[in-house]
């Protein structure tokens, strides 16, 4: 069939969730057995997230391919269970980097390069890619921003002019905000009015309306706001606030959202909607009674999104252990030797979280030592596992001023080291180890029997890395090496096998977590912490 294009635009307000709209739109259709990929267009001029500061921007996502993207596609892959690509974040740094580059090579025969035609004509080109290469027959595109944004114009722009080239196949989803007034006492529907006109101003018609709402809207609401936005009464949706995002795909689906899509780009909605698996992960959800108690130990915790992968992973794990998470955020610059044990006793389990740079990384070590001295489940993730060896040697090796090279660079024990490829690079973007790589499990270890399996893939992002020349030290006295890259021997998983399950990891296995396939390790880690609880 031909590629469908879906385009998910949003109003009155920032942050309204049009990823979980296009993620949940995503999921029940491809219950149906539909191909459906998500991309995101963001409007910021960085080239990709990945030199941003996590207080900018939140979470880094790292595609399989090793592209540093934005934190929606985590909801896309945890959604879709599909890996993505370069291809599902552009930016408008991005698309102009592109443009310029064809222009220097004379690729446009010495004309003007104007954004109409050439800055919109290569955003189609970016969003027909999908469709093309990887033979999707849905490509939902989320257009990051509000409308209205002066930076989102020439996104807007490309849409307009693919709805009158693509036709039927072709439609717009628009999300906006219903806000209620206390003191009149009623949901006001002008500002989505405003937005839906601006929406038309710049030549889009909206095929569908979806209104974000804390409370259930009364029908004769969704019928004004219809009647005076010129959208079919039966493709005014709500989605109202849910205690979980998860519910948001049988919320949809209740208001036959999928059916309308369907019909609307000439498809039957005749294959039935299977979505069982994702019924029985919110079944196991409401029915957990007991939590498990996990301190998230990081510099960023003060962020809503600086971990929000991790995040999820551990939820997703506690449901599959059927336990409620129980999460307590602590900041690593609070957390010292002396007040360790009074901050973190009453945790079933720590992860020790990833990041770049100095500050709190103490923090972290005095948290590593709490755990390993008192059994107490440990997971450190990249940064958190850097920081597990250099704890590991200097309290247990005894080598006192062990570091990493990225936090001391005169360090006399340099247990963590910037990788050989990394030492003659000036360009910090898009530089580091990223996207899956292999890793090879030694038999016996947690990390194998939380995988079942040797050979395993996983993505990375980091610079810095285990120093092999203290492998046979940390061993000897210990600390077991039990993955390693196949082809540069570069250590990637640390255990120690006398404690109950303290692992630490150089790559990210919350980026390869999903509601149907929760990543194994965050399984046996939650496992662990539930046998540990207090």
């Amino acid at each position: 069939m031909t590629t469908k294009y879906i385009f998910v635009t949003g109003g009155v307000v920032s942050s309204l969730g049009k990823g979980i709209v296009a993620a949940s739109l995503g999921k029940l259709l491809q219950s149906r057995g539909y191909n459906v990929t998500i991309q995101k267009l963001d409007p910021y001029i960085n080239i990709d997230p990945g030199t941003l500061n996590p207080y900018e921007h939140g979470e880094c996502y790292v595609t399989v391919d090793g592209c540093e993207t934005d934190l929606d596609l985590g909801h896309y892959e945890r959604f879709l269970n599909v890996p993505t690509t370069r291809a599902n974040n552009v930016t408008t740094g991005r698309i102009y980097q592109s443009v310029i580059d064809k222009e220097r090579k004379g690729d446009y025969l010495g004309k003007t390069v104007q954004v109409v035609p050439h800055i919109t004509d290569e955003i189609k080109r970016n969003i027909k890619l999908l469709g093309a290469e990887n033979k999707f027959d849905f490509v939902i595109t989320e257009i990051g921003g509000t409308v209205g944004d002066i930076e989102s114009l020439p996104f807007i722009e490309s849409v307009r002019q693919l709805r009158w080239e693509l036709g039927k196949d072709c439609l717009c989803i628009h999300l906006t905000y219903v806000p209620y007034i206390a003191a009149a006492k009623e949901y006001k529907t002008k500002p989505t009015q405003h937005s839906v006109k601006q929406l038309q101003e710049f030549g889009i018609q909206p095929d569908m309306l979806v209104l974000r709402t804390e409370h259930e809207l009364k029908p004769d609401l969704l019928h004004k706001v219809a009647l005076f936005c010129n959208v079919a009464e039966d493709s005014v949706i709500q989605s109202v606030d849910r205690p979980t995002i998860y519910e948001v795909p049988l919320v949809l689906q209740r208001q036959k959202m999928d059916e309308i899509i369907l019909h609307k780009v000439g498809l039957a909605a005749d294959k039935p909607s299977d979505m069982k698996r994702w019924e029985n992960f919110l079944a196991m959800k409401s029915s957990a009674v007991e939590s498990v108690k996990i301190g998230l130990v990081g510099k960023y915790v003060e962020l809503q999104d600086a971990y929000k992968s991790i995040d999820e992973s551990l939820l997703l794990a506690a449901i599959y252990n059927h336990r409620k998470l129980d999460l307590h955020l602590i900041h690593s610059e609070k957390v010292n030797d002396t007040n360790a044990a009074t901050l973190l006793q009453d945790m079933d389990g720590l992860v020790i979280a990833p990041g770049f740079g100095q500050r709190g990384i103490e923090g972290k070590f005095s948290a590593i030592k709490y755990a390993r001295e008192n059994d107490v489940p440990c997971f450190g993730i990249c940064l958190g596992m850097q920081c597990m060896v250099i704890e590991f040697a200097r309290n247990v090796l005894g080598l006192t001023d062990a570091n990493s090279t990225e936090i001391a660079a005169d360090t006399p024990y340099n247990v963590i080291d910037l990788m050989d490829e990394q030492k003659n690079i000036t360009n910090m973007g898009g530089t580091m180890r990223l996207g899956a790589y292999d890793c090879h499990l030694k038999q016996g270890s947690k990390a194998y029997a939380a995988y079942g399996k040797a050979d395993i893939q996983e993505r990375h992002r980091h610079r810095f890395e285990f120093n092999n020349a203290y492998k046979a030290r940390m061993e000897q006295a210990g600390m077991a090496c039990v993955g390693e890259n196949p082809e540069t021997n570069l250590v990637e998983v640390v255990e120690l096998p006398d404690k109950k399950w303290f692992v630490g990891v150089q790559y990210h296995p919350e980026y390869n977590s999903t509601v149907v396939t929760p990543n194994p390790l965050f399984i046996s880690f939650i496992k662990a912490a539930v046998k540990a609880e207090h």
